[in-house]
């Protein structure tokens, strides 16, 4: 295949995660080292920035605060939960390719973001312009489909089981065999986050918190979740029962929604199980009851964010370059575990069109008989996910995050109406 010349741009979409930013590293660094990418662009705030033409100049950027974006959590270029709806916001899309000369294009992202890139790449062949898309997977949920994991999954993992740990120490030396910890995480409909917080458990001690846990995939019922309870503080001096926000009745109801609108992606505003889990225990139970929300937390504590997850998310930014230069259009990078019995991962590549289309749920044969905790295969398949720590420099005691300076890219198109 001929050699594409011409410029790149980076976007990133959707939740940020711990380790986002060293995906943007790895695009950038790897484009520079490619004559046939002149000029290396990140749009601001994701698709609204591609909209309004807010492109800065990541070439421009010092290498120290390139090599910051790896221990660095959040944006760096701004995100946005924005879904390309409109023919106008696609042509629009590409206009500013044009203008821009813009060849290849690096989306970060969940499924959302996904679909509208491959939609971009719909038009641009519809109009002869030539331009390579390639997407890179984000999300904490890990319910993208295609990839054995998603970076910012094994982050959030470790976060979780962290704060598990610590909660259960703290709750340990409060209880006498009336106290319950229940802890909301994240997730949506899936339950890979929720599922993780078992990795808490020391190898070989089954009883070690958290005592219950309870994920989308399995049908939640009142009478279970008190009996489940009233057990656990029969032999234990506390219990601490972790449960995903997505958790659904018998009949698919959500167990607790915070508010009926929904978010900008149509998504209703899930939260507030672990309070209504609260109410039920309080009432029924007679039990002390205390909840923490670990909320958003999750995806920004790059102070505990896995190296292994880190280094994965900087790979996939790689190997999306060295795909599109390589000729690949179309397809979001994947990491593909390796069958050998020491952990070892490699990239491939999937069609763009199909992520955007397929959720993956945690695997019911995954979560023991009881419904409330994972065997083996789960363990297996998660531990090495959390392995090895960022080291994040401090400065007078706190993180030294990174800020980008976002030189910005001269506008030459008219202001867009959306």
């Amino acid at each position: 295949m001929a050699e594409l010349n011409g410029n790149c741009l980076v976007s990133q979409s959707g939740g940020p995660t711990a380790v986002i930013n060293a995906s943007v590293a790895g695009v950038v660094g790897e484009a520079l080292n490619h004559s046939c990418i002149e000029e290396v662009y990140g749009a601001l705030n994701g698709m609204h920035g591609l909209l309004h033409e807010d492109l800065v100049d990541l070439a421009a950027e010092s290498q120290q605060a390139i090599r910051g974006l790896r221990y660095t959590p959040g944006a760096a270029l701004g995100s946005c939960r924005m879904k390309l709806k409109k023919p106008q916001d696609f042509e629009r899309v590409l206009e500013v390719f044009k203008a821009h000369n813009i060849r290849y294009f690096f989306q970060i992202g969940a499924e959302e973001a996904l679909e509208s890139a491959a939609k971009i790449s719909a038009l641009a062949k519809e109009q002869n312009y030539e331009l390579r898309v390639v997407g890179i997977p984000k999300t904490t949920d890990n319910d993208l489909s295609a990839t054995d994991h998603c970076p910012g999954y094994g982050s959030a993992l470790k976060y979780i089981g962290t704060t598990v740990r610590e909660l259960s120490v703290d709750a340990d030396a409060m209880g006498q065999g009336d106290l319950v910890t229940i802890i909301e995480v994240m997730g949506r409909n899936a339950g890979w986050l929720a599922a993780g917080a078992s990795l808490a458990k020391r190898r070989d001690h089954p009883n070690d918190p958290p005592h219950l846990v309870y994920v989308p995939e399995v049908a939640f019922s009142n009478d279970k979740f008190l009996d489940d309870v009233r057990k656990v503080l029969k032999r234990e001096k506390h219990c601490v029962v972790v449960v995903g926000e997505g958790l659904v009745d018998k009949d698919g109801n959500y167990v607790a929604v915070e508010t009926t609108s929904t978010d900008a992606l149509g998504h209703a505003q899930l939260g507030g199980v672990g309070e209504y889990l609260r109410d039920l225990v309080e009432s029924q139970a007679g039990a002390k009851v205390r909840v923490a929300r670990l909320g958003v937390a999750q995806r920004a504590a790059a102070h505990i964010a896995s190296k292994t997850d880190s280094e994965e998310a900087f790979l996939v930014g790689q190997a999306a370059v060295l795909a599109a230069v390589g000729g690949e259009s179309d397809k979001m990078v994947t990491l593909v575990r390796g069958d050998n019995d020491v952990y070892s991962c490699d990239t491939g590549l999937t069609n763009l069109a199909d992520v955007a289309t397929t959720n993956k749920k945690l695997p019911r044969e995954w979560i023991n008989e009881d419904g409330v905790s994972m065997n083996f295969q789960f363990y297996r398949y998660a531990t090495p996910l959390i392995q090895g720590e960022v080291t994040v420099p401090f400065d007078n005691g706190l993180p030294a995050f990174i800020r980008l300076a976002k030189e910005s890219v001269d506008k030459t198109l008219p202001p867009y109406e959306t």
